[in-house]
């Protein structure tokens, strides 16, 4: 077989694509050969006729609505075979469900008068058969593919109505019974609310119901591959919810409009539970004061097990939230308790850290997750033999089951995805019809993860309800008590029992393990990372879908370990790398700020997540991470104080060579709890000295316009 461009045509209204496909359809022998007796198959070709069919394929580019509902009816013929699939999973993003049920049964479905129809003259029963057929076959897909595009509390208008269509045209047939039953099922679910789509992994408690502190010695009574299994469980419950439309790009940016807070609760629900992991790892390591630094440094080493058991279950989801709770700020920069990790627990660590390298657009976790999307179990593979030892004999147990797994994903990759096509594509082209080639794209990444939630059926795991009990209930420290609660620790195990020697030889191990260096102490600017795959909240490029929760801005969302990103960013709009120039030198009114007691004695430690505005981060080395103070693979993190307004507190954002004056204004103040609209009421300033401030032109490139030899220290000031 093969396949030739045959160009476009046009008609009025749609553009198609065409393809001409030369299949071989019968090889006999010349004849010559058959008077010698020989058969096509044996002979070498000179001496065989090959006989070929070309077919034209037809495949829709662009169109207006009304030619691509009606192309449902003609795709089969047009040998279009994905077009129903792919126009199902992604009409939401240009069109309604009343709108195209609409079309389909009134204009193109309507049989008595179809005669007078766009799509052909049925003057036969034969034709209209046929027409019965094609409707048929396009509303059972819809039902099976997508029936949450119905769900239209309270009254369902459109599965009424599509109910009252079949009852005409096709009475008594299976569909009309399976549109019966899903209404039903619709309508007893009315009273479930969008906290209820969070199923068994809502973080919510019942009335009457207190948070506790954890408790180190209840948490260490949960078993390693419990704990993980019970993660996966709730995982799987809210992956196979999730309705594949809302991670379109162009719904999910949308997501931060105030009018638009219910707006795709089913991944609104992943991403509370994923937060909800990162700040249970937090609270179970800095929750209790009393810890001595081998406690803590045990816990630590229980959620690296408790991640390599997520691997073994192939729940990439809990992984990486553990992952990015671990390389947080307030985790990370306990120097004296990783110090007390094992070497071999270390060596875990950093090979899970690694699949999340942000190298070559996370290539790592991409093709991990494509390899093991459909295979029954993980594939595991150490470059540490004892670890080696430990995941194949927990991954025989697993296989000793017989039970199939699936895979659980970190949807922020696909959510990212889809947001960069969202920007690269228009959704228009010219003519103002419909891009149905974005759409067609858009596909290939839905399509993913609808592969991924029925592979999740695979799943055989029973709740325990005393560990969901524990995980519901634990209080989550916010993100300034994490931090003090860091200092406190990392300030008491300083003079603990470890001497000088031997805490240098400590630190000596970890800087040669870790950086490739006999460095026994790093710059002032860059605090020690245990693992050098990891920002100082575990930043990533996938950040812009999977981000804080619910933001709303409340002072406790702000503890989310995924970096939270503005609404209407401009990046997500679109890319300007033109570079920005330099602001103007002047002197430092009294409204000069400095940095508290607490960041002094921190360096770089700020006591805020990391703040990523932008899902165009560059690819950066594992090596070459963004860091306050220095600029690295287009990438840097500035701290933002407000002037006049807790001018002690600063907030860490991390902005790229991208990055204008209104992009890093609406994060600052978003990082603040402010109203992100007011950005043409501040100006930033960078802080040079005592005397000195650099301010910036209201559309200036923060990056390329910052001072780079001078702390990264800016103000939000009101324009005078």
């Amino acid at each position: 077989t093969t396949f030739q461009d045959g160009g476009e045509e046009v008609e009025e209204g749609a553009v198609y694509n065409v393809t001409l496909k030369k299949v071989q359809i019968q090889q006999a022998a010349n004849k010559g050969a058959r008077w010698l007796g020989g058969e096509g198959d044996q002979l070498p070709p000179e001496h065989t006729v090959r006989q070929y069919e070309t077919s034209k394929i037809r495949a829709i580019k662009a169109g207006t609505l009304e030619k691509l509902v009606e192309n449902l009816l003609t795709a089969f013929g047009d040998a279009d075979f994905s077009y129903i699939s792919i126009f199902l999973s992604t009409y939401r993003a240009f069109a309604s469900t009343r709108a195209v049920l609409e079309l389909l049964l009134d204009r193109f479905g309507n049989l008595e008068t179809s005669s007078h129809g766009e799509v052909a003259n049925l003057n036969s029963l034969e034709s209209e058969m046929v027409l019965r057929a094609e409707i048929a076959s396009v509303l059972r897909a819809w039902l099976d593919q997508c029936s949450e595009d119905f769900r239209e509390p309270p009254d369902h208008t459109c599965l009424l109505k599509l109910l009252h269509y079949l009852r005409n045209n096709m009475p008594n047939s299976d569909m009309e019974s399976k549109v019966q039953n899903l209404l039903k099922q619709f309508q007893n679910q009315e009273v479930e609310t969008v906290d209820g789509l969070c199923g068994p992994s809502s973080s919510d408690l019942v009335d009457g119901e207190e948070l506790e502190i954890s408790n180190p010695e209840e948490f260490s009574s949960f078993q390693d591959h419990v704990v993980a299994e019970q993660l996966t469980y709730m995982d799987v419950m809210l992956f196979k919810k999730v309705v594949p439309y809302h991670c379109l790009g162009c719904i999910w940016s949308q997501r931060d409009k105030k009018e638009n807070k219910n707006l795709a609760p089913t991944v609104r629900a992943t991403i509370t539970q994923f937060n909800a992991v990162t700040k249970c790892v937090v609270s179970t390591i800095l929750g209790t004061k009393e810890l001595k630094i081998q406690q803590r440094a045990k816990i630590i080493e229980k959620w690296i097990h408790i991640a390599h058991e997520c691997r073994i279950l192939k729940n990439f989801s809990s992984l990486r939230a553990i992952i990015s709770a671990l390389q947080s700020n307030s985790i990370y920069r306990l120097k004296t308790t990783w110090m007390c990790v094992s070497k071999d627990i270390l060596l875990m660590y950093e090979e899970l850290s690694e699949i999340f390298s942000d190298h070559d657009n996370y290539l790592t976790s991409r093709e991990l997750l494509m390899k093991e999307a459909t295979s029954k179990f993980a594939n595991l593979d150490s470059s540490e033999k004892e670890n080696q030892k430990k995941s194949q004999k927990r991954l025989q147990l697993q296989k000793n089951k017989g039970v199939m797994q699936g895979t659980v994903p970190y949807l922020g990759t696909f959510l990212t995805d889809l947001i960069m096509l969202d920007t690269a594509l228009q959704d228009y082209v010219e003519g103002g019809l419909i891009n149905f080639e974005k759409r067609r794209r858009e596909f290939e990444v839905i399509a993913q993860i609808k592969l991924l939630q029925s592979s999740c059926n695979s799943y055989c795991l029973i709740p325990d309800q005393k560990f969901l009990q524990w995980f519901r209930s634990q209080r989550h420290l916010t993100e300034e008590e994490s931090y003090k609660l860091s200092r406190e620790a990392e300030a008491a195990a300083d003079t603990h029992v470890l001497s000088p020697k031997s805490q240098k030889s400590m630190v000596k191990r970890i800087s040669t393990l870790f950086l490739g260096t006999d460095v026994i102490t790093p710059p002032k600017e860059q605090p020690p990372k245990i693992s050098p795959l990891g920002g100082s909240s575990g930043e990533s490029t996938d950040s812009a879908s999977v981000s804080s929760c619910e933001f709303n801005h409340s002072e406790t969302e702000d503890v989310c370990m995924t970096p939270i990103s503005s609404p209407e960013d401009p990046l997500k709009k679109g890319y300007d790398s033109d570079k920005g120039s330099m602001g103007s030198i002047s002197d430092k009114g009294s409204g000069s700020d400095k940095c508290s007691a607490l960041d002094k004695a921190a360096g770089c430690d700020s006591g805020c997540v990391s703040d990523l505005g932008s899902s165009s981060l560059p690819c950066l080395s594992p090596r070459v991470l963004p860091v306050y103070n220095r600029q690295s693979g287009g990438a840097c993190i500035i701290r933002v104080s407000m002037d006049g307004i807790n001018d002690s507190v600063y907030k860490s954002i991390l902005i790229t060579n991208q990055d204008r004056i209104p992009d890093v204004t609406q994060r600052a103040l978003l990082k603040h709890n402010l109203e992100p609209d007011a950005v043409e009421e501040y100006e930033l300033v960078q802080v040079i000295s005592e005397d000195k401030e650099l301010v910036f032109p209201r559309d200036a490139n923060v990056f390329y316009g910052m001072n780079s030899h001078v702390n990264f220290d800016f103000i939000l000031r009101k324009r005078a």
